[in-house]
């Protein structure tokens, strides 16, 4: 009853406009006085946690996406592909699937990719003749790309917070990042032909598109990131720390001396977002930490599992009722907290039920994916319109739609084709 109470109270802190920190912080002092919990020991605890050398990458990958927005990175890319898709029917929309997808393996951030890729693409879209509540809800759905598309940040929590090694959970998430990429797509393409009339032009926004072989050459330095990064990390070159901090140097290299687009005024600022952004997220990790630390000792994780099982005693009715509960909570609740209290809640339970723990990664992946974008909470969404300058109420429909039809399909997938999360982390030999 104390677990279900303390959910409650945190649904209601972060409903009454409570930083998401300092809610986790209030429930943590409910569940402590609940449970006459020592704080000392707790504190202890929840420090040897966050002490991490995995964590090392959270704060260089987020500051990795903000630098390729203030470097020229992100817009040499965005024109790249919009180069070789943009004319087809769907294409400029496809154009900003690609986009997100390439800077999702570049910076593992959601929110970076909103703030880059929709400040360059909404108006060109606008101009192609996208409305821009269409625009913003597939800006929003297709920016999560980035928790899909390795390197992930969510998927480095998930890491940490379920002793789950981040390699296996970054291989895990490309079957259904691709599956993602596809879907929204030909949503795109049916909805470019049949809900609004795209209109021909030749660029992005002046009117007229560099060649594919100067676009191409432009992109170059940024297209070499993804290689870089990934193939550094699936080629055993370096890990998924050291890959941040190349990735971050890399961006920096790019940013200032190859397009010299960067300044260090726009680099501080970039520094400073980043940090504000780490810091957030790693005092999350510290409370959350110390509320599992209760829970575990209260086997309230355990008692969760036995009345599951008690009520429903199929694994099939299982899987989906969890998966309704991981849309639900991601409605609500926003990814970091899905990742790192939702998600280890229920793994004990998706272990008795059969359920590989880095398959289990990729569900909660995708559940974010949906929940992120989903009311009331939806904050990816309400970025998105915040970038697109357009009511959130514009949006609602067609991101509605587009879970509907690709979202919750590609979940689902996920959940009952097992073989989609762990061929690749079995092929690369990470399981």
């Amino acid at each position: 009853m104390e677990g279900l109470f303390a959910i409650l109270l945190l649904l209601l802190l972060m409903g009454l406009g409570v930083p998401v920190a300092w809610s986790f912080a209030g429930v943590l002092a409910y569940l402590a006085m609940a449970y006459d919990a020592n704080l000392d020991t707790l504190m202890m605890q929840g420090f040897r946690s966050v002490d991490s050398v995995i964590l090392i990458a959270l704060p260089l990958f987020v500051l990795t996406g903000y630098l390729m927005q203030s470097g020229g990175i992100a817009s040499r890319l965005v024109t790249f592909i919009e180069t070789l898709v943009g004319r087809r029917r769907g294409g400029m929309g496809a154009s900003m699937v690609l986009a997100s997808g390439v800077f999702g393996a570049i910076a593992g951030t959601a929110t970076a990719a909103v703030a880059s890729i929709g400040t360059i693409m909404i108006g060109p879209l606008e101009q192609r003749g996208y409305p821009r509540g269409y625009s913003s809800a597939l800006l929003g759905i297709s920016s999560l790309l980035g928790i899909l598309i390795p390197p992930s940040i969510t998927m480095i929590l998930f890491a940490v917070v379920t002793r789950q090694s981040v390699a296996a959970l970054f291989a895990a998430t490309v079957g259904p990042a691709l599956l993602l990429i596809a879907g929204l797509i030909l949503a795109n393409r049916f909805a470019a032909g049949r809900l609004f009339q795209e209109i021909a032009s030749e660029g992005l926004a002046s009117g007229q598109a560099p060649s594919k072989v100067r676009a191409t050459w432009r992109a170059l330095p940024a297209l070499s990131l993804p290689f870089i990064i990934l193939g550094g990390i699936y080629g055993g070159v370096f890990t998924p720390t050291e890959a941040a901090a190349v990735a971050a140097f890399a961006a920096i290299v790019i940013g200032f001396l190859v397009y010299r687009d960067q300044s260090f005024k726009h680099f501080s600022r970039s520094v400073i977002a980043a940090s504000e952004t780490t810091g957030s997220i790693i005092l999350i990790l510290l409370f959350s930490f110390m509320i599992g630390r209760i829970l575990a000792f209260e086997r309230v994780p355990q008692d969760l599992t036995e009345l599951i099982t008690t009520l429903i005693d199929n694994p099939l009715l299982i899987l989906i009722a969890v998966n309704i509960f991981l849309i639900v909570a991601g409605a609500i609740l926003d990814d970091v907290s899905v990742t790192v209290v939702v998600a280890p809640l229920f793994l004990p339970l998706m272990v008795d039920t059969g359920i590989h723990p880095v398959h289990f990664g990729a569900i909660v992946a995708c559940s974010v994916v949906i929940g992120a974008n989903s009311p009331p909470v939806a904050p990816i969404l309400y970025m998105a319109c915040r970038i697109g300058r357009v009511s959130i109420h514009k949006t609602f429909a067609p991101a509605l739609q587009l879970i509907a039809f690709v979202g919750i399909p590609i979940m689902l997938v996920t959940t009952f084709v097992p073989e989609l999360s762990l061929f690749l982390p079995r092929l690369l030999g990470f399981l």
